[in-house]
């Protein structure tokens, strides 16, 4: 097992902080690292895509979880699999898809474990047909503070403390998960231009019917086309919408690589983009323009077109360290989301940042079903809207504390997996059963020997 004393931080470069970081090869080493972590605790870590503080642990251990990445057992009749904490979404499509097997629920980027997707109860845009990553875990394996390790199932309070926990309940060193059958690795996509927010809004709801739905927000018009956007709708192409060339192997994955042309207009950054923003800063000017041209060369309506899935899914994943274009300060990922009937709630969100001119071209709006068992799983059936800004934004601090109180009162909460920045007074409003989870942790884990900057900050 290696040891090193490494500087770390979330995907949005902010808050670094120090801790010994172990890289397990076992379930023992992992255990002996948990037992012997010390009085500042340890935390679990995958490849470090949680924009946030929730894998970090100052002055205590983290456990890099990336060498438990095996795949242990597969039945490709029913597209159940076994498998390590560190595989990552990207090497269950690498193996699997090509079976005709494809993970139910996938975010933003498939550089992510399945233990990390776990701990975060992952959603992504077909979450009003698929819920969020726990529904599809059968079980998994828990190492807890005491050092042993537990099978955990649904419908526990272990499993529902943990799906959504970001890593606080224990380590998961394995799980078993039920995937999705596709005939093909092709999506057969759908784009609608949206003048304004509740244009948007109404074509999200009547697109329902799509296993996946997602929308681009120009934050940065005003006036009239306040809220205006990209609707994106995809289903898996079934293998009788192919040409005939590509019948020949319907099911291969094959990962976009950079590309050397823009992405289409509905998806999110084209790589052009660090060139446009000197330094690496995407300022209010640059932004604006890039969202006047990207809206512009939106298709009004269109239907049936095949994009690969890595393309459709993961288009930044093909953009090496797009999480830089910020600057050196990094960015803040905020990420809220209210219930039905909440709607004039967002409606004043997406005004205030468009009035403040933030530069925020990476902006998702998306509808939420069902809320999972997790106790600080995300979802809540409604809107999401998320969106990056710059850190060294003037004012940022104070400006999402006050959009935290209208969430808040409204009803809703913010993305635990990608806060950087959340006030512990407002947290209790936003996850009502913030209780137990504090006291399932404090007769599992009377020692704390599961810590991280988020718990410590959040008091978790």
């Amino acid at each position: 097992m290696s040891v090193d004393t490494v500087s770390l931080t979330g995907w949005g470069r902010t808050a670094p902080t120090t801790a010994l970081r172990f890289r397990p090869r076992s379930d023992e080493e992992a255990a002996a690292t948990v037992r012997g972590c010390g009085p500042r605790g340890s935390i679990a870590r995958g490849l470090g895509r949680a924009h946030g503080d929730a894998a970090q642990n100052a002055g205590g251990s983290v456990l890099d979880m990336t060498a438990l990445n095996r795949i242990r057992a597969f039945d490709a009749g029913t597209g159940v699999v076994v498998c390590e904490a560190g595989v990552s979404l990207h090497r269950l499509m690498e193996v699997l898809l090509p079976l005709g097997w494809f993970p139910p629920v996938t975010p933003g980027s498939r550089y992510v474990t399945v233990g990390g997707a776990i701990g975060a109860d992952a959603h992504g845009d077909s979450h009003l047909a698929a819920g969020s990553f726990s529904r599809h875990v059968t079980e998994f394996e828990l190492l807890t503070a005491d050092g042993e390790i537990r099978t955990v199932r649904p419908g526990t309070p272990l499993f529902d403390a943990t799906a959504g926990g970001m890593g606080l309940t224990g380590v998961i060193l394995s799980a078993t998960l039920r995937l999705h059958p596709v005939e093909t690795s092709l999506m057969s996509v759908g784009t609608e231009r949206a003048a304004d927010l509740d244009d948007l809004m109404g074509r999200l709801a009547t697109g329902g019917h799509h296993r996946h739905a997602s929308a681009w927000v120009d934050l940065t018009a005003r006036g009239r086309a306040t809220g205006r956007g990209v609707l994106t709708l995809g289903e898996h192409a079934p293998l009788d919408a192919l040409p005939a060339h590509a019948r020949r192997a319907p099911l291969s994955f094959r990962p976009a690589p950079l590309p050397s042309a823009p992405l289409p207009a509905s998806h999110a950054l084209v790589p052009d983009l660090v060139g446009l923003a000197p330094g690496g800063l995407l300022g209010r000017t640059s932004a604006a323009v890039l969202a006047q041209l990207r809206y512009r060369r939106a298709p009004r309506s269109r239907t049936g077109e095949l994009q690969r899935i890595s393309s459709f899914f993961h288009p930044l994943d093909a953009v090496p360290h797009w999480n830089r274009i910020h600057g050196r300060g990094g960015f803040v990922h905020y990420e809220f989301a209210v219930g039905h009937g909440q709607e004039e709630t967002l409606h004043r969100i997406v005004r205030q940042i468009a009035q403040r001119r933030c530069p925020s071209f990476l902006a998702a709006l998306g509808r939420l079903g069902e809320s999972g068992p997790g106790w600080l799983s995300f979802p809540v059936p409604g809107w999401a809207l998320s969106l990056d800004l710059p850190a060294a934004l003037p004012g940022l601090g104070r400006f999402l504390d006050g959009l935290d109180e209208e969430v808040a009162a409204a009803g809703g909460r913010v993305s635990l997996t990608n806060d950087s920045r959340l006030r512990p007074d407002v947290l209790a409003a936003m996850y009502p059963r913030l209780g137990e989870f504090r006291a399932l942790r404090a007769e599992s884990d009377p020692d704390g020997a599961f810590r991280s900057d988020l718990s410590r900050r959040l008091s978790l």
